[in-house]
């Protein structure tokens, strides 16, 4: 089972997260099986057809409306020797149904049942009592059966030092795997030890390497939206003042533009008279309607970047009251969203969005710092 990101729905204003897997569904009791998007949220709700909650989402699986694989489907070959198997344990409905509720734990930023077997080996090892080997017997088997050869994230030994561990000394591990040993069980406890050396070694390898990493976090997004003002710009524009079409004299490569939009198409034209009929342009959406008919030089693939990061850079650098708005935003990504330029300057929720004018904005933000502060740029 297979579950994929993002998704969400808008309650009263506010995103809820979710994640969605396929499940097989059918209609009623005499249609077939077919495919269907089932679909979790951060808040417990569970969508597939209709609105139910984890004890809605049990009843579908009881009733045959839901099936986590096909009727038809034969069950995968007997492993054989359940400790020399190296294949999880089949997917029932279950075990499924463990799998949501741990998919709406995480997507709440709640502890997974992954997470709990981990504090409880954590707990017996610093206190290997029965009570504490009970408890993390418990959390073992919380885990989604079919997900537990993956708790410990080791691909070699999967969850056999846990199996080892869970069994009695002078017991089979899985009635068919070897005898447990104190040995063994003193092996087990050296292997976690291992495991939080290295990850130690590697937090105190990582502390040097990302030692410039800010110690809090960064604000939160900045939204860049689009506006249409047919009636002037406000007295006072705030972040509108980020649009590439704000009216904002500029002089790059010895010309003079009205704005970002004018300096770019007009340099983005081949043929020189169409360049100052756009330079001319009365509003920085008119540029852009005369620049997206004019033939484009051939080079402007390659180019473009380069001369959106100079407009901006000479429009910031040039009003100082412009910068003072762009360094208020702080540290904060920039998300440069609208309708009208092309989904490589804006962020679009797909993968056609590539945002260069806000990351070309946040660069500019960062090089107006560092003419402040110490003089890099």
């Amino acid at each position: 089972m297979t579950w994929r990101t993002p998704t969400d729905r808008i309650v009263d204003g506010e995103k809820i997260d979710g994640a969605w897997c396929l499940i097989w569904r059918k209609w009623g009791p005499e249609s077939e099986y077919f495919l269907d998007d089932l679909i979790v949220y951060a808040d417990g709700a569970i969508t597939c057809g209709e609105r139910i909650d984890l004890a809605g989402l049990r009843k579908m699986l009881q009733t045959g409306r839901l099936a986590v694989t096909h009727p038809d489907r034969q069950p995968p070959p007997d492993a054989g020797s359940t400790w020399e198997s190296r294949r999880g344990e089949p997917l029932t409905p279950e075990g499924f149904l463990l799998d949501v509720a741990d998919r709406i734990a995480e997507l709440g930023q709640r502890p997974t049942a992954g997470e709990r077997c981990w504090d409880a080996i954590r707990r017996f090892r610093q206190e290997p009592t029965d009570a504490n080997r009970e408890l993390l017997r418990a959390a073992y088997l919380a885990v989604p059966p079919h997900r537990r050869i993956h708790v410990l994230g080791d691909m070699d030994r999967q969850d056999r030092p846990l199996r080892i561990l869970l069994t009695e000394i002078g017991q089979a591990v899985d009635g068919d795997g070897p005898v447990v040993t104190a040995a063994m069980h003193a092996e087990v406890l050296d292997y976690f030890g291992r495991g939080d050396r290295g990850v130690r070694r590697e937090e105190e390898r990582r502390a040097v390497l990302h030692a410039d990493d800010p110690a809090e976090r960064g604000r939160p997004v900045l939204v860049s939206y689009e506006t249409v003002s047919p009636h002037g710009w406000p007295e006072e524009p705030g972040l509108f003042v980020l649009r590439n079409d704000f009216p904002a004299q500029i002089t790059y490569a010895g010309e003079c533009y009205a704005s970002v939009l004018h300096g770019y198409w007009s340099l983005s034209a081949a043929d020189a008279s169409a360049r100052s009929r756009i330079r001319d342009a009365p509003s920085g959406r008119e540029a852009q309607e005369l620049g997206g008919r004019a033939a484009r030089r051939k080079d402007w693939p390659d180019a473009r970047l380069g001369v959106m990061a100079g407009l901006l850079r000479a429009k910031f650098t040039q009003h100082p009251g412009l910068a003072e708005v762009l360094l208020s935003t702080g540290d904060a990504t920039i998300s440069y969203t609208g309708f009208s330029e092309s989904p490589f300057w804006r962020d679009v929720p797909d993968s056609r969005g590539r945002n260069w004018v806000g990351r070309l904005l946040e660069l500019t933000r960062a090089e107006l710092v560092a003419r402040q502060t110490v003089g890099l740029v």
